[in-house]
C-alpha cells in the first residue's frame, strides 16, 4: 500500500488528524467479511478507547489467557501504535484464534459479515462476564476469610445481570407489547439487542424499515393470544417498540431472504436509503434519540454466496473506503452510491449492508 498510503497521506495533507493510523488489512484468502467489521469497530472510538483501557488495566497483572478479547485488543493496539501514520497490517492472530474457536469461519467459502459481528461481540461478552464474576468471587472469597468464615457456600446466582463496556456501547433494550382486544390488558416483554436487524422493502429508507418493524400486527384465527386474565386464547395486538436506544446503534439489512419458489437465497439489491443523521422516534425513553452514521459495512456481488465485503468509515469529518489493504479518501456524496439500486438487475452490486451510528449526547441526553 506505500504509493496509495503516500496518496492518502497526501490527500488528508495538514488535515492529517494527530495521532490517527489509517492501515488496511491483509486479506488471508477469503477473510474480507473480518477485515470490514474490523475496520467500523476500529473507528467507533468509544469502543476502541475502552477495548484499549481494558488492555492496559490487565496486561500487567499476569500473562493473559490468549482468547478474541485479547488478539483484538493486540491488533488495535498494534494500529495506533504505529509510528507511521499509512500502510497495512496482518490481523493473523486475530483470525487464527477466529478459526481455531468456530469451525463456520475455517473454510475458505464466502463468509457472512453480519453473523461474524454478531459472534464477535457475543464472544467478547462471554469472556468479560467471566472474568467479572471470577474477580467477584475471589473478592468475596478473601473478604470471608478476611472475617474469619471458613464456610463458604457458592450458589452460582447471578442477582443482577452483567453490564460490560460492550453492554454499554451497543446494548438496547426492545419492549414486546401485547394488547388483548378482549379485555384491554397490555402485556410487556423486554429484550435486549446489540444490534437491529431490518427487513427491507424496494425504494425505502432506513425510516420506513424502522416504522415497518415497530408496526402492529394483529393476532387472530391460529395465532391467538392467550391472555392471563381472559384465561383464554383471544384476538390481540403486538408491536415492538425500542424502550432504550444504545450508544452504538448498529443497523444490518436484511439483503439476503430465502425464495421457497427457488429453493434458495437470494440478496435484494433493494434501494434503501440510511442517512448521515438518524432520528430515532416512537421509542419508549426518548422523545427523539438522534444518531451520525460512522461506518457502513458494504457488501459488493449480486449473489449471497460469494462476493466481496468492503467498508466505509467516517473519521474525523473525513470518509474513507478500506478494500483490505487499501484505503482511500472519499467524498461524503459517494456514501449514497451504496444505497442500492432501484432496479434488480443493475451493473452497480455495492449496496450498504450493515450501519454504524453513534448517538449525539445533547444537553438533555446522558449516556452512561
Amino acid at each position: 500500500m506505500g504509493a496509495a498510503g503516500s496518496k492518502l497521506e497526501k490527500a488528508l495533507g495538514d488535515q492529517f488528524p494527530e495521532g490517527e493510523r489509517y492501515f488496511g488489512l491483509e486479506n488471508f484468502g477469503n477473510t474480507c467479511y473480518c477485515n470490514s467489521v474490523l475496520q467500523a469497530l476500529y473507528f467507533c472510538v468509544p469502543f476502541r478507547e475502552q477495548l484499549l483501557e481494558y488492555y492496559s488495566n490487565n496486561k500487567n497483572f499476569s500473562d493473559p489467557e490468549e482468547n478474541l478479547l485479547t488478539c483484538l485488543a493486540d491488533l488495535f493496539l498494534q494500529i495506533s501504535s504505529q509510528k507511521k501514520k499509512t500502510g497495512v497490517i496482518a490481523p493473523k492472530r486475530f483470525v487464527q484464534r477466529l478459526k481455531k474457536q468456530n469451525e463456520i469461519f475455517r473454510s475458505y467459502m464466502h463468509q457472512d459479515a453480519h453473523e461474524f459481528l454478531n459472534y464477535l461481540l457475543n464472544e467478547l461478552v462471554d469472556i468479560l462476564e467471566k472474568e467479572a464474576r471470577a474477580s467477584k468471587n475471589n473478592q468475596e472469597i478473601s473478604q470471608k476469610i478476611a472475617n474469619g468464615q471458613t464456610n463458604m457456600p457458592c450458589n452460582g446466582l447471578e442477582k443482577d445481570p452483567l453490564i460490560t463496556w460492550v453492554h454499554q456501547n451497543f446494548q438496547g433494550i426492545l419492549t414486546n407489547e401485547t394488547r388483548c382486544l378482549c379485555c384491554e390488558t397490555v402485556t410487556a416483554r423486554d429484550e435486549t439487542f446489540l444490534d437491529l436487524s431490518l427487513d427491507i422493502e424496494q425504494n425505502s429508507s432506513i425510516t420506513s424499515c424502522l416504522k415497518n418493524f415497530s408496526s402492529t400486527e394483529t393476532l387472530n384465527a391460529e395465532d391467538k393470544f392467550f391472555c392471563d386474565k381472559c384465561c383464554s386464547l383471544q384476538e390481540a395486538q403486538k408491536r415492538m417498540k425500542i424502550k432504550k436506544p444504545p450508544h452504538i446503534l448498529v443497523i444490518h439489512l436484511k439483503r439476503f431472504k430465502y425464495i421457497e419458489q427457488l429453493g434458495r437465497y437470494k440478496k435484494l439489491s433493494y434501494r434503501v436509503v440510511f442517512p448521515l443523521e438518524l432520528k430515532l422516534s416512537n421509542t419508549v425513553e426518548d422523545a427523539d434519540a438522534e444518531y451520525s452514521l460512522f461506518a457502513v459495512v458494504v457488501h459488493v456481488g449480486s449473489g449471497p454466496n460469494h462476493g466481496h465485503y468492503v467498508s466505509l468509515v467516517k473519521s474525523h469529518n473525513h470518509w474513507l473506503f478500506f478494500d483490505d489493504e487499501n484505503v482511500e479518501m472519499i467524498d461524503e456524496s459517494a456514501v449514497q452510491t451504496f444505497f442500492g439500486s432501484t432496479q434488480e438487475f443493475s451493473s452497480n452490486t455495492d449496496h450498504g449492508y450493515i450501519l454504524f451510528y453513534e448517538r449525539l449526547v445533547s444537553s438533555s441526553t446522558v449516556c452512561t
